[in-house]
């Protein structure tokens, strides 16, 4: 009887995968570009645009509340730090990240049911050729059923890169609370929430807190603000010039609120930079078009009762010039920006580098999802 065991070379590697709420530039940076394979950074944004305003029509379409559609954007973002763009269709990626993202905020729809919906957006020629009542599209069944383990294939790839960590905290409750504790008027706290849903197209959220993004929306609102009224008029609330000239300098409210002047110049600089591309693509399905206003698109919900045709989009409220201009201004007197260390030493591919990332998604070996970063862990995490 031959009791000799598997040897230790044979028995499954066993690795932790630690979940990191936030990234640092210079990590962003390199797996971003790790990922990106042969794109230009110019072509993966655009890409980037797509996937979000795909996201934004599928998730107004259902009726998913704001918080699911802003998660599901982040989980797309994340999801491609560490698997390469041209390995998943940008349908495939955010369909799963959008139902990662209804369980992670109790808003929980089958997968069959996104994907009616995402067909619908889709191939709208064919939605308006359907004689249902929702306007659903008469899809094969195996496309639909192949379609939907495809999902489901990426959801397991999603909440592995998440650590099975559905903890979600948004910034736009931030936004109301920092607001008014800042004396904001309604104007500036609601493009402030704007914007704040427009900066959830880039990768912003996931490498600030929310306190620290709502403060950067409010600062570039209070900016862009300033932009609308003419110079004789200047009927800018003063307090909204207090705000823009406070979170212009650094001082005691860093301490108060937890965040950094430079870190908001930073955010302005990345959402001025996805208004300039709105401004210089008209044409383009991007949200920012006009960020003040309560919603730059009517809701896809209401578009049926309507045979109207597509509906008309409001004028963009900036120019592309005068928010070049501002940039200008604001790169002549501002801080140097913060230097970003990367977590755990200078190389920032260490942490994803190795069998932690090569595991993910297979079932060789054993992977130990830790709910916090190295040094955290352990220390009420």
């Amino acid at each position: 009887m031959d009791q000799s065991g598997p040897s230790s070379a044979q028995l499954p590697a066993s690795s932790s995968k630690f979940h990191h709420p936030y990234f640092t530039t210079a990590e962003v940076d390199y797996l971003s570009e790790k990922q990106r394979g042969k794109l230009s950074a110019t072509q993966e944004e655009k890409v980037r645009q797509q996937a979000c305003g795909f996201l934004e029509a599928v998730g107004a379409k259902i009726g998913f509340p704001r918080r699911t559609i802003a998660t599901a954007q982040n989980l797309y973002h994340r999801f491609h730090l560490f698997f390469p763009r041209k390995d998943f269709s940008y349908h495939d990626a955010t369909l799963a990240a959008l139902y990662v993202s209804t369980k992670m905020h109790d808003t929980l729809k089958k997968p069959r049911e996104i994907l009616m919906v995402s067909y619908a957006v889709r191939f709208p020629e064919l939605a308006a050729k359907s004689k249902t009542l929702g306007g659903e599209v008469d899809m094969d069944p195996m496309t639909v059923e192949h379609d939907r383990q495809r999902l489901l294939a990426v959801e397991r790839l999603i909440l592995e890169t998440i650590c099975f960590n559905f903890t979600s905290k948004m910034p736009f409750p931030y936004v109301i609370k920092l607001g008014r504790k800042l004396g904001a008027s309604k104007k500036l706290i609601k493009f402030a929430w704007r914007l704040t849903i427009d900066c959830h197209r880039t990768l912003v959220p996931i490498m600030y807190p929310p306190n620290t993004v709502a403060l950067g929306c409010m600062y570039t609102a209070a900016l862009l603000l300033a932009l609308e009224m003419p110079p004789p008029s200047n009927l800018v609330d003063e307090s909204d010039q207090q705000i823009a000239i406070l979170l212009k300098q650094k001082g005691d409210w860093e301490q108060v609120y937890m965040a950094e002047a430079e870190d908001l110049e930073e955010i302005a600089h990345v959402v001025i930079d996805l208004l300039i591309q709105a401004a210089q693509n008209p044409s383009a399905n991007t949200s920012p078009r006009t960020p003040s206003s309560p919603s730059p698109h009517p809701s896809p919900r209401n578009q049926h009762h309507t045979s109207a045709g597509p509906p008309q989009l409001p004028s963009i409220p900036y120019k592309s010039d005068q928010l070049i201009r501002l940039k200008i201004a604001m790169r002549q007197n501002e801080h140097p920006p913060r230097p970003h260390k990367p977590l755990g030493g200078s190389d920032p591919s260490a942490l994803y580098s190795g069998e932690d990332v090569a595991l993910l998604g297979k079932n060789e070996g054993t992977v130990r999802f830790l709910f916090g970063p190295p040094g955290v862990v352990g220390q009420c995490v």
